[in-house]
């Protein structure tokens, strides 16, 4: 019994270390991963109001920040949190979860909660993303991003931007300014996805890690809604 109960142990010690299992992961980080999934979806059934697909094509990775409370980013030391996923091949990398903190006094965000989705666009904007922090604005180009079917209208600002932006509140869909916000990864959740110890960039370049079963909901979404791969891709 002994001898079994020892080969239980190190095969789970074994899926601990490949990303298999996520023993520690809270029921706040499964909601959280939920809550993003139908954020994708949502905005993906209002195309009129949402954003443009030839940008969805376009981006490099796709972030989920859902249900950023009101004055989250007045108040110091609070934060949204939220999830990342980068193309990788023919599909899609396993997810990191990120921050983003509260920057200058005038970065506020209205409404009673607040999802926020942001496209990075170009390489350069996901090396930046790798790095223990960036802010929103400074070390990496923000701009709010536009909104409809069409992108074909956007401004040279927008068009150079390493990051778009946008914000939900109250039903209400448009593009947002995060300059003075700072982005970063969330290391203890990912230690508690993955039962290890892992960088954003040995999840969303590198693909050290799979996705785990915790992040179904947000795979299949992003498989509904985002092609993989695209002839649009910068």
């Amino acid at each position: 019994m002994r001898h079994i109960q020892a080969v239980g142990y190190v095969a789970v010690a074994l899926m601990a270390s490949t990303g298999l299992v996520s023993a520690a992961i809270t029921e706040g980080q499964r909601q959280r991963i939920r809550d993003s999934a139908a954020v994708l979806d949502e905005i993906h059934n209002a195309p009129d109001k949402g954003i443009p697909e030839n940008l969805w094509e376009k981006a490099a990775c796709v972030v989920v920040i859902p249900a950023v409370k009101k004055g989250a980013f007045v108040v110091g030391g609070e934060y949204g949190k939220g999830v990342m996923s980068c193309r990788a091949g023919s599909g899609w990398s396993a997810l990191s979860s990120v921050m983003l903190a509260k920057g200058s006094v005038g970065f506020q965000i209205g409404g009673e909660a607040v999802d926020l989705v942001l496209l990075v666009m170009n390489e350069r904007g996901v090396k930046k993303l790798l790095e223990d922090k960036v802010t929103l604005g400074g070390e990496a180009s923000v701009a709010g991003g536009p909104v409809g079917r069409d992108a074909r209208a956007l401004t040279d600002l927008q068009l150079k931007a390493e990051m778009l932006s946008w914000s939900r509140s109250q039903g209400v869909f448009a593009g947002v300014d995060l300059s003075g916000g700072t982005l970063k990864p969330d290391r203890d959740d990912n230690r508690k996805l993955y039962g290890r110890p892992v960088s954003a960039r040995d999840i969303l370049v590198d693909k050290r890690v799979t996705p785990t079963p915790e992040e179904a909901p947000f795979m299949a979404a992003l498989g509904r809604n985002v092609p993989a791969e695209s002839p649009h891709r910068q």
